[in-house]
């Protein structure tokens, strides 16, 4: 089995922030992400039957949608799912191939391919259902945080940004530093009370979600047990991820 590494002092934390009041569900992110990937370092990325009954294909972002709570605080939710890039991941620790690795130096969780034999034991041990099989390859893929974009320096400063973000019309997606308490994600995640998903789990996301705001309403024409409409929305979307 594949060990974690050991923290390094002054590592970065590199991870997404993803803001489900503001995601429209436009599927930008998992086009751009598709096409990006498809010919970079994860090239290429099965699809077969595309237009097609039963389609199948690899997609490192994909985006769901929901209908979650009733009356006056209901609203539909678009969830944005890929790799969260854990800190302690166990889609690594069950790799028998040590082809599944998590990086010292940024904390991005990554496959070797070379190493990877395709046993899909990662794949039922992530609990949030980011490992892709590629069936033409025979191995397993995954959001790389796009490693070969974030840190090419052919590419302006503002493109070193995962392809996910650098394509979100709404601006619903960030890229950061999580070790920098003053890098824009942290700011995020601290004034805007960033979620782990399944912290239950036990092994501490890097991504974080943003809760969808509060309705605008007046509160007297809320009922006082559906002011919680945050709280019981994250707690229903835990409960689907995990059927």
């Amino acid at each position: 089995m594949t060990s974690l590494p050991t923290p390094q002092p002054g590592a970065k934390k590199l991870g997404l922030v993803i803001d489900l009041d503001t995601c429209v569900g436009c599927h930008a992110c998992a086009v751009n992400c598709k096409e990006w990937n498809a010919s970079g370092v994860s090239a290429p990325l099965t699809d077969s039957n595309a237009y097609h009954a039963d389609p199948h294909g690899v997609w490192f972002n994909r985006v769901h949608t929901y209908e979650a709570g009733e009356g006056q605080s209901s609203r539909t939710v678009h969830f944005p799912r890929s790799c969260l890039h854990c800190e302690t991941p166990a889609c690594v620790t069950v790799c028998p191939t040590g082809a599944s690795y998590k990086r010292a130096e940024d904390g991005i969780v990554l496959v070797n391919a070379d190493a990877c034999i395709g046993c899909q034991l990662c794949a039922w041990a992530c609990p949030y259902g980011a490992r892709e099989f590629d069936a033409d390859d025979g191995v397993m893929k995954k959001c790389t945080l796009c490693v070969d974009r974030i840190y090419n320096e052919n590419l302006p400063e503002s493109e070193r940004v995962p392809a996910c973000v650098s394509t979100c019309p709404a601006s619903a997606r960030h890229f950061g530093d999580f070790n920098d308490p003053a890098s824009a994600v942290s700011r995020l995640v601290l004034e805007r009370g960033g979620y782990d998903l399944m912290p239950e789990m036990g092994y501490q996301p890097t991504n974080k979600y943003l809760p969808p705001r509060k309705p605008a309403a007046p509160q007297a024409a809320v009922p006082q047990a559906e002011t919680g409409a945050t709280s019981s929305l994250l707690r229903w979307l835990d409960r689907a991820l995990s059927r």
